[in-house]
């Protein structure tokens, strides 16, 4: 049946700005709580994997608090994204999950994904597209206020292991020059290693 499972029809498909950032830190044995109080599951010699999405670069004050609509991503995006997990493990979380499509393609490929997402109509809908699709037990979703984050591209610089990487998908960080460019147009993925926007080793 398809009674409660479908997008909320005030849920339109265009003029939504989002960026999806993919962080990959290759240390980490415990769970760390991040300062916009998101849990961010670190696996014990594997790689961690965040999977970041958040509104233009960077939203102004006035428009915080307005719950714009999403575009969900497109299955060439996804391969894109798919494309840079290749040889990496650990977990995915997803920021801004939409209805959840990137979190479950990343548990279909054998990560431990989560997703948070402000709307919760679409995080109802994507735990129902992951029981649907067989991936419930491997990707989970909640419900989190985006808008409470701090400046991501700054946060990241700081915060993320020198072995690092971030990919960003639709829109590029404003200030980081790509180290590699996949992709044309809403599916083009930008990945920026840790170490080359640092430009610095960081301390064990």
């Amino acid at each position: 049946g398809s009674g409660g499972g479908s997008t909320p029809p005030e849920m339109p498909r265009e003029e939504q700005q989002l960026a999806h950032a993919l962080t990959t830190g290759l240390e980490g044995s415990s769970l760390k709580k991040s300062s916009w109080g998101i849990l961010v599951p670190a696996m014990v010699g594997g790689a961690l994997v965040a999977l970041y999405a958040v509104a233009t670069p960077f939203i102004t004050p006035a428009l915080r608090k307005v719950c714009l609509p999403f575009v969900p991503a497109t299955s060439k995006q996804i391969e894109n994204v798919l494309k840079m997990l290749q040889r990496r493990r650990g977990s995915v979380v997803d920021i801004g999950s939409g209805d959840g499509r990137i979190v479950i393609a990343a548990a279909k490929e054998g990560f431990t994904a989560v997703g948070y997402e402000l709307n919760p109509w679409l995080v109802w809908y994507s735990r129902y597209r992951a029981w649907r699709e067989g991936v419930h037990g491997s990707a989970k979703f909640y419900i989190s206020d985006l808008w409470k984050m701090p400046q991501l591209e700054k946060k990241l610089e700081v915060e993320l292991e020198n072995d690092a990487r971030v990919i960003a998908c639709r829109f590029p960080f404003p200030h980081w020059t790509p180290d590699h460019v996949t992709g044309e147009g809403i599916d083009t993925v930008w990945a920026y290693d840790v170490s080359t926007f640092r430009g610095k080793e960081k301390r064990p």
